[in-house]
């Protein structure tokens, strides 16, 4: 991740459904969000790990997409 990326601030919401676990990470100065689904006996590190990494895809491409 660039430097200016790391400073961002990103938000986690982690839900319960059923034997899954619902995370959602929002980056703060955005607005953009994913989602991921993980079983309950995943650890949260590693559910917000893959959902950080989701999310940093996501803003790579709406930079993309604003350069065109």
């Amino acid at each position: 991740m660039p430097a200016s990326e790391s400073s961002r601030e990103i938000l986690f919401e982690l839900t319960v459904v059923g034997g899954a676990v619902r995370v959602v990470a929002i980056d703060a100065a955005t607005g953009i969000e994913v989602s991921i689904m993980g079983p309950v006996t995943a650890p949260r590190a590693a559910l917000q790990r893959i959902a950080l990494q989701k999310l940093e895809r996501r803003l790579t491409k709406a930079g993309e997409a604003g350069r065109r």
